[in-house]
């Protein structure tokens, strides 16, 4: 029985650091889905279409990257980080609504974490779009 629950427990961390780097690369990741359909929907197969949303996905994110580096305006680079963080807040908000929905917490509390959720998961979303060059 241990072994069970070892792995259940496993299991259940693997899944939060896989949530959470889906929800700080929600841009990205929402450009290789909308490849994936729009290839996959022109023919291609499966595997051909995978290829296209992950050189999308990688296409955007380096973009995002570049743009970012290269902009002199502090304001401009503002924009841009706000651009890519804000659908990883929205991730971060729907991901901890449906981690809390089944649990017995008051509306205003669930609400209070799911904002801090939010926020939080766009700001690693921010430092991790400005760390990298």
């Amino acid at each position: 029985m241990t072994p069970i629950i070892v792995l259940a427990v496993a299991l259940s961390a693997a899944m939060c650091v896989l949530a959470f780097a889906l929800a700080t690369h929600a841009l990205p990741l929402m450009f290789g889905l909308a490849a994936f359909h729009l290839s996959h929907a022109c023919g291609a197969g499966v595997i051909v279409a995978g290829i296209v949303a992950v050189t999308a996905a990688i296409l955007s994110f380096a973009l995002f990257v570049y743009l970012r580096e290269v902009l002199r305006s502090q304001s401009a680079k503002l924009v841009f980080t706000i651009v890519y963080a804000a659908p990883a807040a929205v991730a971060g908000y729907a991901l901890m609504h449906g981690v809390t929905s089944a649990a017995p917490f008051s509306e205003p509390l669930r609400q209070l974490f799911c904002v801090a959720s939010g926020a939080l998961i766009a700001i690693a979303a921010m430092l991790r779009l400005s760390a990298t060059k």
